[in-house]
């Protein structure tokens, strides 16, 4: 096997320092364009390559971030984690990604793993178990510890950190709104997130949408439902109401199981029950009929928390004070739901 060539080889073989290969390889001013161009040529003909390791060493940075999620499963997860990996490549960075599946327990095993691998910061959005035990220690410890952490979607106000996230509440406001505005006259809530802050944000914008058209809250028409439940039992009860023209499910696949309960039941989709829910996966598209969807724009969100990362772990001696962003959402309007009737002129 051929010996892998190193700056101090190619220093001997050019009878120059290491300094002077090093600049050249790097494209400094500071040497002459033909030295450049016969070190730079001699490196490519050789495969030469950097050692990373070292370098990392010099800086004192790994250029690793670890990223947790709690649901793989979840076409959002998905789309922000392709965003994040887009930002971090461009960077330098290498991902350790990482699942929680829900469990407060994994996520603390998890950041405990990570940070023995001399992490350069870390992405995550809480893990239902950690919303519902309200125990934070884990994140706040890493923050101690001096590794930058930026949350998204899912986030605590009882960290100090960055956050990423979209305006739960204003978007559902919206949806119940466009509901309301295409003719449906009582409309039902669909929450299976109900433990999380984002389910409880937008059960309050529904609410709110409500509020402005003079309707009441009809606790009965928010339905919370468990992870263990039977999904199509529970949606039966409420739709043996039959006054209920409006679906406003909380995540995707609450929608697509409805909308499947729907057809059985064979009900005229959008004319007798009309549908949006959030996030806008890939599937939903090519239902018959298509859904309805508030996008929440999951790639832009991984761009946006990978690009405030890597600028906190990169200006770690600057004293910028913590930011919250928040995305707009777009609602994706599809044959689940009628278009909104034209007003007439005065």
């Amino acid at each position: 096997m051929k010996k892998k060539i190193t700056l101090k080889d190619i220093a001997s073989t050019f009878g120059v320092s290491i300094a002077t290969v090093s600049k050249a390889l790097n494209d400094s001013f500071d040497i002459s364009t033909k030295t450049k161009e016969k070190i730079q040529e001699y490196a490519k003909a050789n495969h030469y390559k950097p050692n990373v390791a070292a370098l990392n060493l010099l800086s004192k940075k790994t250029k690793t971030i670890g990223v947790i999620i709690p649901n793989i499963m979840n076409s959002f997860f998905a789309k922000v984690f392709v965003g994040i990996e887009k930002i971090a490549s461009q960077n330098g960075y290498q991902l350790v990604s990482c699942i929680s599946n829900e469990s407060h327990e994994k996520e603390v095993k998890t950041i405990q793993l990570l940070k023995h691998g001399d992490l350069d910061g870390l992405i995550i959005s809480l893990a239902e178990e950690t919303e519902i035990k309200q125990d934070f220690n884990h994140l706040t410890n890493t923050l101690n510890e001096g590794v930058p952490i930026v949350m998204f979607d899912r986030i605590s106000e009882n960290i100090n950190c960055d956050k990423v996230i979209v305006n739960d509440l204003e978007s559902a406001f919206h949806a119940t709104d466009y509901l309301l505005k295409t003719g449906c006259k009582r409309i039902a809530l669909i929450s299976v997130i109900d433990n999380l802050s984002v389910g409880k944000l937008r059960v309050e914008g529904y609410k709110k949408a409500l509020i402005k058209y003079g309707l009441p809250i009809e606790e009965q028409l928010i339905v919370r439902l468990g992870h263990y439940e039977d999904f199509d039992t529970a949606m039966k009860i409420v739709l043996s109401d039959q006054s209920i023209d409006g679906l406003l499910c909380l995540e995707e696949s609450s929608a697509i199981n409805a909308l499947k309960l729907l057809k059985q039941m064979e009900y005229k989709i959008p004319e007798e029950m009309s549908i949006i829910c959030f996030t806008n996966g890939k599937l939903l598209q090519h239902l018959s009929p298509s859904i309805t969807a508030i996008s929440q724009h999951g790639k832009y969100i991984g761009e946006t928390t990978a690009r405030i990362l890597i600028d906190r772990i990169e200006n770690e001696k600057s004293n910028t004070s913590f930011s919250t962003k928040i995305i707009k959402t777009t609602l994706i309007e599809r044959e689940s739901t009628r278009l909104i009737p034209l007003q007439k002129e005065a």
